[in-house]
């Protein structure tokens, strides 16, 4: 993307963050951007493809290009050690989880590592799609070792809330010993599971569980949150 291309979107995000366009309001065609800055249309419809990738807009065959509107960003305050159920229903939000897959992971020195079990232990990857609103907002990935818990390649297949299968299992004192923060972009898979263009930043959150009173790894975790729906809140205090 060239100097005027850049000039060009940004002009576009301009007017978005001014409130010149309404939810679902439509902005100006191909042509007319490309009368108004002079250039060919074929860089207005590739500028308008970015944006759409960023998040910004939608398109309708035949009909042009929408703002899809600012959708309400939901604080977070990012931790392991506390169920996301509990955080996002104590603010009022409805929240659906679906169980999206469940299933035994190859070896993973890194994973394994993490959950400080041999090799010879199963470890099963449960992931989670997290719903407000109609919308997916983020996607959970719990790596769990049947060594701890011996029927997770059934139940993990139902779980929704891994902290209630905590509890079902008599665990209660959580603790997280580390989180990692790092920021990328959803590959196809994720994308698809999020409903977001491939320029929508993603943070990734990677976290563990321990059961303090027995001391032992219940799981470690990768977390997708979508950043254009959430603040996120962090506590620096030691």
């Amino acid at each position: 993307m060239d100097i005027i291309d850049k000039n060009i979107r940004d002009n576009i995000i301009e007017n978005i963050n001014q409130g010149k366009y309404k939810t679902d309001g439509k902005l100006p065609s191909d042509n007319q951007l490309a009368l108004k800055y002079g250039v060919p249309r074929i860089k207005i419809r590739k500028i308008y493809e970015r944006l759409e990738d960023m998040g910004y807009i939608y398109s309708l065959q035949g009909r042009g290009r929408f703002f899809k509107g600012k959708s309400e960003h939901i604080e977070l305050v990012l931790s392991g050690n506390e169920s996301f159920s509990k955080k996002l229903k104590s603010k009022g939000y409805d929240l659906v989880t679906k169980n999206i897959f469940c299933e035994r992971i190859p070896f993973n020195k890194k994973i394994y590592n993490e959950l400080k079990v041999e090799r010879n232990i199963a470890v099963y990857r449960i992931g989670r799609l997290r719903i407000v609103g109609g919308e997916p907002i983020a996607i959970h990935i719990s790596y769990l070792a049947d060594s701890v818990f011996p029927n997770i390649y059934e139940e993990g297949k139902k779980i929704t809330s891994v902290f209630e299968y905590y509890e079902s299992k008599g665990f209660s004192n959580y603790i997280s010993g580390k989180n990692l923060l790092s920021l990328g972009y959803p590959i196809f898979k994720e994308g698809e599971y999020l409903q977001c263009g491939e320029l929508v930043p993603l943070l990734k959150l990677e976290t563990n569980c321990i059961d303090e009173k027995r001391n032992i790894v219940l799981e470690y975790t990768e977390i997708l949150y979508r950043g254009d729906k959430f603040k996120y809140e962090i506590n620096l205090n030691k």
